[in-house]
């Protein structure tokens, strides 16, 4: 029997979805408030409100030590040398990988200047924490003037974050808003990039616990910015799933903006089905109404050409799920998934 790509990414699901219909209730809703448009899917930010990274030192001094060591940093003054860079670019009919819309989107800072926006640094504080104009103050004003980080009160927090949120800020309180920014750039969304360019669609080892928790983590704040501190395995635990979620929300976007049967649409499909069968073992493991609730609008999408709207509406679904997931979720009652988690080896 020959099967197409597409077919086969679908098929992979069909011995199990019966088994996870019957597991996952019919439907579930959240109590909390309806999610904005804006929490979920990709946001891309507004160079116009662009700060650049300098503006966080001042609070955030080892975090920027810590980031100057990531291959983030590096691609500001690596990427457009490297000869793979060129070919893509050249395959495309773009003169600069600095300046164009296809390159810069994922792999630098763009912040406006005089009317034209320009690369500042490579992936930085605001392409994963969005665009800081507009919130960067109240995410700096712990209650007054005089009152600092330490006495700030829980009640001030928890508004900060949430009118932070509202301003714009992905801010990690919700580890969806972080990770629907890291996906977005590693499933590499752009069909005519993977598929006229040559360029890779996206990276299919990416996986949100190893990723972050390697050379790119920058977690100082239960220490007051003294230590680099790994994530709690209740964190952890969290986050895999988020993670799991936000791949597959972004695999079905990227499978929804496929054109046709070649490299970019092929590989969004069967990512899409590996998440799903990772998000299948989750919710046999867990019983949580959110992950049921994304667990039924993932089976209820095909992956297939032609199929964009059932697609969409199933990624903006997913998306919702984790939002609230990822504001909801108790770690500690998600030890079942500690099999499924990479460990410290693994950490890239």
């Amino acid at each position: 029997m020959n099967c197409s790509p597409f077919s086969i990414a679908t098929l992979l699901l069909l011995a199990f979805a019966q088994e996870a219909s019957a597991a996952a209730p019919s439907s579930a809703s959240s109590s909390a408030e309806p999610l904005s448009a804006a929490a979920a899917g990709f946001v891309q930010y507004d160079p116009a409100k662009v700060m650049g990274p300098d503006s966080c030192t001042k609070c955030h001094e080892n975090e920027m030590l810590a980031w100057r060591e990531t291959p983030h940093f590096a691609t500001f003054e690596t990427l457009h040398r490297m000869p793979e860079a060129k070919a893509i670019a050249d395959r495309l009919g773009l003169r600069s990988v600095k300046r164009n819309d296809e390159c810069t989107k994922c792999h630098f800072t763009m912040q406006e200047e005089n009317g034209r926006d320009r690369v500042i640094a490579g992936v930085s504080c605001e392409s994963c924490h969005g665009a800081g104009r507009d919130w960067i103050e109240m995410h700096a004003d712990y209650g007054g003037p005089t009152i600092t980080k330490a006495l700030e009160s829980p009640e001030h927090r928890a508004a900060r974050i949430e009118q932070s949120i509202a301003a714009g800020m992905n801010n990690p309180a919700n580890l969806y808003l972080v990770a629907r920014q890291c996906l977005a750039c590693h499933t590499s969304p752009n069909e005519r990039l993977v598929n006229v360019g040559g360029h890779a669609a996206g990276t299919p080892e990416f996986e949100l616990v190893a990723w972050s928790q390697g050379k790119v983590r920058h977690n100082f704040l239960h220490t007051g910015g003294t230590a680099n501190t790994p994530s709690s395995p209740e964190r952890l635990r969290v986050m895999y799933i988020v993670g799991v979620l936000a791949d597959l929300e972004a695999s079905l976007r990227a499978t929804a903006a496929a054109s046709e049967q070649a490299n970019f649409g092929v590989a969004a499909a069967q990512r899409a089905a590996r998440q799903k069968r990772r998000l299948y073992e989750i919710s046999q493991l867990v019983e949580n109404p959110h992950v049921a609730a994304a667990m039924e609008a993932a089976l209820g999408a095909r992956l297939k050409l032609n199929n964009r709207e059932a697609l969409l509406a199933a990624a903006n679904e997913i998306g919702r799920q984790a939002y609230e997931f990822a504001a909801t979720a108790d770690g500690a009652k998600l030890a079942a998934i500690d099999p499924l988690l990479p460990t410290p080896a693994q950490y890239k």
